[in-house]
């Protein structure tokens, strides 16, 4: 029974240990499920055989604090369409009914016959992590992907530049959202203060400022003030990670750096700024190059040289002048370590962009906590090689250390540990995914058997290797080609096998079969993901575009070639229990190897037909 107390007798904050949602009294066919603490989203699953009810068990126990927000959104089938519910939970109601005495309490609400239980528990985050492995068994594995949420949900940056320098193309190019700054719609309206967020990318707060330009002496004042507050706030999410200082780049003979901005950067040089990193973003660089491309048009020396010559010598002459007029004068006012970029937000420069976001993650990992760095590289849409190193430093912390010897999935069924190894990779990728559809239990079901496919097939030869992008590309564009209609749905060629009635079920053990199986899961997955990346240009994410990227991956030599490599690796094997190190290892090799290189990454898309202006499609083609 739920004991009734006024909420200023239970202490503070409750910890969630579990929500369950079950459905089987209502004439809602709910699909998935999704939790939201917080800043914090968690998926909740339907297990095979579950039934009509879905559940998610929190371990360690999440924090609820008073003024947290904390809702379900609900996702279910009526008429072959999908709708949504969102059911917004009034945390007051749930500390006043927290008993203050009882280990383990219960919430319970109806939402249109349907049952919502959340479970709470006294212990404590700190307390389950002193607890020991057989009490740790009896909860469910925690993705670490929240374990770094909770210390550092998003990643925070400051932007200052001028009206009109490129800002707002800027960031939604970066970090794949629409219109973030809405200060950008309303020239010279710019409050420091106000927090940017989109629901297109819920890993970034933005913060825009107006530059120093003459006659507005007193913004200096108000962005050293607001870098003053923000480093000197205790925690993580609330500290600034960055800075963006934007120019465009000028005509020769035209004013660089204002008094302004030349103070700004002599308070970076002397440490008043402390550790916050501040990046000079120079725009428009596709704008110099188009004029040192058209001052080589009359050289008739030039007759003969090749398209690609002469676009090689505007590049070399746009990047004399670019020392000469930029960071000439930048590194006599900053230092010569002060890091800069020059960038283009024209289709065919995209490379420009991911060295920004490499140069900033590198800077805010040598000045923040690992976590910080982590979320630069979640947030970003650009650099696939960044989201590739934040799986790995994601993995390394705790699951895939010990996939040869067991110790952290011991006494796991395999489906659980494949879960929490799936969450944490589709979450570094960060898609624009409202429906889900990369935590559904279809597109797990859909991966598992990808693995098991590829484990019965033919073997490729380990001494022959291909180029991942082109080769990709080319997949994916006889896909496209083969298809019946512009229209016509893609089925991956997997047929329906007993595997997720079997190897997923089991309790994990250690064995050959088990570590392949699961070092294939982490790689495979990964690359569907870059391959995702390649196809979705930060759109909304539909069906059709993800059983694309899985089918063109898993028709690519590629795939054949990474299970070879995986195979090889476990034939050379003899002691499991002493292979963790070296399995963690093959895993990052295997993943650098195929990652694409962020500078092929225009090239490659030009060369890819339109996918994601079409309708979605169902996960299945029923049969007629």
């Amino acid at each position: 029974m739920v004991n009734t107390l006024d909420a200023s007798t239970v202490a503070y904050p409750l910890y969630i240990s579990g929500v369950f949602v079950d459905f089987s009294k209502s004439n809602k066919n709910v699909k998935s499920a999704e939790v939201q603490i917080g800043k914090s989203s968690t998926p909740i699953e339907r297990e095979p055989g579950a039934g009509k009810a879905l559940r998610r068990t929190f371990s360690p126990p999440t924090e609820l604090s008073r003024g947290d927000a904390f809702s379900l959104h609900l996702r279910y089938k009526r008429w072959s369409r999908a709708k949504y519910i969102d059911i917004i939970f009034e945390p007051h109601s749930m500390f006043r009914v927290c008993g203050a005495t009882a280990e383990r309490q219960e919430y319970i609400t109806f939402h249109d016959k349907i049952r919502i239980v959340v479970n709470f528990s006294r212990i404590t985050t700190t307390e389950v992590e002193q607890l020991g492995s057989s009490s740790i068994n009896n909860f469910e594995l925690q993705p670490t992907t929240d374990e770094i949420s909770r210390i550092c949900p998003q990643f925070r940056i400051l932007v200052i530049g001028k009206t009109g320098v490129g800002k707002s193309s800027l960031i939604n190019h970066v970090f794949g959202v629409e219109q973030a700054l809405a200060s950008h719609n309303m020239p010279g309206r710019a409050d420091i203060d106000t927090e940017f967020t989109s629901l297109r990318n819920s890993r970034l707060v933005l913060h825009d400022s107006k530059g120093f330009e003459p006659g507005e002496e007193d913004n200096l004042k108000i962005v050293r003030d607001f870098i003053d507050r923000r480093r000197n706030m205790s925690a993580l999410n609330d500290q600034l990670h960055a800075v963006w200082l934007c120019f465009e780049i000028p005509r020769a003979g035209g004013r660089f750096l204002e008094t302004g901005t030349e103070e700004f950067l002599t308070l970076k040089r002397g440490g008043t700024l402390g550790n916050i990193p501040v990046v000079v973003v120079l725009t428009k660089y596709d704008i110099l190059l188009d004029r040192m491309d058209r001052t080589l048009d009359d050289d008739s020396s030039l007759d003969g040289l090749s398209d690609g010559a002469i676009k090689e010598l505007a590049k070399n002459k746009a990047e004399a002048e670019l020392q000469d007029i930029c960071i000439g004068p930048l590194e006599k006012s900053a230092g010569r370590d002060i890091p800069h970029a020059k960038i283009s937000t024209k289709e065919d420069h995209q490379e420009t962009l991911a060295h920004l976001i490499q140069i900033t993650e590198s800077c805010v990992s040598q000045n923040f906590a690992p976590e910080a760095a982590v979320m630069t590289s979640i947030a970003q849409r650009v650099h696939p090689g960044l989201k590739i190193k934040a799986s790995i430093e994601v993995g390394k912390r705790k699951y895939w250390n010990a996939l040869a010897s067991s110790t952290t999935f011991k006494n796991r069924k395999t489906w659980d540990c494949l879960r929490v190894l799936h969450t944490d990779i589709v979450a570094v990728w960060n898609f624009y995914d409202p429906h889900h559809y990369l935590h559904s239990q279809e597109f797990r079901e859909l991966i598992v058997k990808m693995v098991d496919k590829l484990e019965v097939g033919p073997t490729a030869d380990p001494t022959k290797t291909i180029a991942i992008g082109f080769s990709m590309v080319g997949t994916i564009a006889g896909i496209m080609a083969a298809l019946a209609g512009p229209a016509a749905p893609i089925v991956v060629p997997i047929a329906a096998s007993v595997v997720l009635a079997v190897w997923v079920r089991d309790v994990y053990q250690i064995s050959h079969a088990v570590l392949q199986r699961f070092m294939s899961y982490i790689v495979h997955l990964t690359l569907v993901m870059q391959t995702l990346h390649l196809i979705s240009e930060s759109q909304e994410l539909t069906r059709r575009g993800i059983k694309l990227a899985v089918a063109s991956y898993l028709a690519s030599p590629v795939s054949g070639e990474v299970h070879t490599w995986i195979q090889e690796y476990d034939r050379g094997l003899t002691i499991l229990e002493r292979a963790d190190r070296d399995t963690l290892d093959k895993i990052v090799e295997v993943m650098q190897f195929y990652s694409i290189d962020a500078a092929q990454m225009s090239e490659l898309r030009a060369k890819i037909p339109p996918v994601g202006s079409l309708p979605d499609e169902p996960w299945e083609i029923e049969k007629s």
